[in-house]
């Protein structure tokens, strides 16, 4: 066995349960971690991970240095990094990505290597089950989740356990390829993501903090709490699970060894679902990644109104639980996912924009921004995606207001310009008479806008458009 390993870093910046980095501590005596950092994936993308990504390489690093492992911060494009390898006398180890431009590149790694003569080990990555291992009985994928979702469960909970190792610390700390970069090299240029660090603190020690506190006082109200946006109901691990700090395996277990069992252990198990059902999609149907996966939305009369979309995007459509949720993202670098489907469906059809500028718009400001995720909960709100909602199933603002937000908390934090309003007229502030918006010193229309449509007459237009493809 060669005496000298690196381990490509990529979604897997932790050193608990990690596969790719304990194997190679437990097989060389000297191993570095290799992060590269290829500005193609990011740059106008994801400039909110960059952030957190950055963050993540700091804390990492310090883990790191506890093992004698280094991090090395290598800014290139992949392939051209690994085919600049000379060195036979070591070997590459890592954990797959089950995103297909991902899965293509190890292809292209895989044969670099092999023509090289430089062996390499690889894992499995960040999910409960291979999307591939997960199929009908005919060996076609499922389309429809709570089928898909039995089937993975079954077949994750009778998989033999495997002996958990643990990582290895090293006598002899190394450098392989003399790297410069640092972490704040990424860093955005716009100063924006500023702001993030008064929510959120970047590391895989965090990331068991937060789990444990959200197990400890919250799981058992999760199936209830999750839909009001102004409770902490939610976990908020996802951009810790995203960007790797957590491996969704040791989220299973700690749930599994919880004593009182509940229904908010159920839910929050099925969100795992969800992400392990969006990989498997758009392995299978790589299509959705660029377009609708029920082809008849290709002809969908979608509007093109820049005017439209920059109101959405800034929170300024008139609707305030709308523009609460996209001025938490753009706050925050998250936004709840009750509010992800309420402003989701209020782009895509009280205004009918196209929802791939959504999930654009969502890629580029969110920290927890992950390919299956975005891309299948975009269609899913579209009703273009497998097991979707249906497209005539169109969110009032209003009401989905009054019902998660009653008293309107969550609206007043983020749209402070409403602060002053009644509850009665929070989620409709155009209604509240004239010299009781002039007495709070709110003018809608001059303070906060008028709603830039009209949502019985958008209901009726996108309803229409609906009825057009069935023509």
């Amino acid at each position: 066995m060669l005496n000298k390993a690196f381990v490509w870093i990529r979604d897997d910046l932790r050193v608990s349960d990690n596969p790719a980095l304990i194997n190679a501590s437990l097989n060389h005596d000297r191993v570095s971690a290799v992060y590269i950092f290829n500005k193609q994936n990011f740059d106008n993308k994801r400039e909110a991970q960059k952030w957190w990504i950055s963050k993540s390489l700091e804390s990492f690093r310090e883990d790191l240095d506890k093992y004698n492992i280094n991090l090395e911060l290598i800014i290139s494009e992949e392939s051209k990094f690994f085919s600049e390898i000379n060195n036979k006398d070591i070997c590459v180890y890592w954990n797959k990505v089950y995103e297909p431009l991902q899965l293509d590149l190890d292809k292209k790694v895989i044969k670099i290597l092999d023509n090289k003569k430089i062996e390499y080990k690889f894992f499995k990555g960040n999910v409960l089950n291979e999307y591939q291992t997960i199929t009908k009985k005919d060996g076609t994928p499922f389309k429809v989740f709570s089928p898909f979702w039995r089937h993975a469960e079954q077949i994750y909970l009778e998989r033999i356990p495997i002996k958990e190792k643990k990582l290895n610390k090293l006598k002899q700390k190394i450098d392989i390829f003399k790297s410069i970069s640092k972490p704040n090299d990424i860093l955005p240029n716009k100063k924006w993501y500023k702001k993030f660090e008064n929510y959120w603190t970047v590391s895989e020690k965090e990331s068991f903090v937060q789990l444990q506190k959200f197990l400890k006082e919250r799981i058992s109200s999760y199936g209830v709490n999750r839909d009001f946006p102004s409770l902490n109901g939610s976990s908020k691990l996802s951009p810790y699970i995203r960007n790797g700090q957590l491996n969704v395996n040791t989220i299973w277990s700690n749930c599994s060894n919880l004593k009182n069992k509940n229904i908010g252990i159920r839910k929050y198990l099925n969100e795992l679902g969800w992400r392990e059902f969006s990989h498997s999609l758009i392995n299978y149907f790589p299509e959705m990644l660029k377009g609708n996966l029920r082809k008849e939305f290709d002809k969908f009369p979608w509007e093109n109104s820049k005017k439209n979309l920059t109101a959405w995007k800034k929170g300024l459509t008139g609707y305030p639980i709308v523009d609460a949720g996209m001025r938490q993202m753009y706050e925050t670098g998250w936004m709840h996912n009750r509010i992800r489907m309420v402003v989701g469906s209020f782009l895509v059809k009280h205004l009918r924009i196209d929802w791939k500028e959504g999930e654009k718009h969502f890629r580029n400001c969110l920290l927890d921004f992950n390919e299956a995720n975005n891309v299948a909960q975009w269609q899913w709100v579209a009703g273009c995606g497998a097991d979707a909602a249906p497209y005539f199933r169109i969110f009032n603002p209003i009401l989905q207001g009054e019902k998660f937000d009653k008293s309107g908390d969550y609206v007043k934090r983020w749209v402070p310009e409403l602060k002053n309003y009644p509850s009665k007229f929070i989620h409709k502030p155009w209604e509240l008479d004239d010299k009781y918006q002039k007495s709070i010193n709110t003018i809608i229309g001059k303070d906060y806008p008028k709603p830039i449509v009209v949502h019985e007459n958008a209901r009726k237009a996108a309803l229409n458009a609906f009825q057009s493809l069935k023509k």
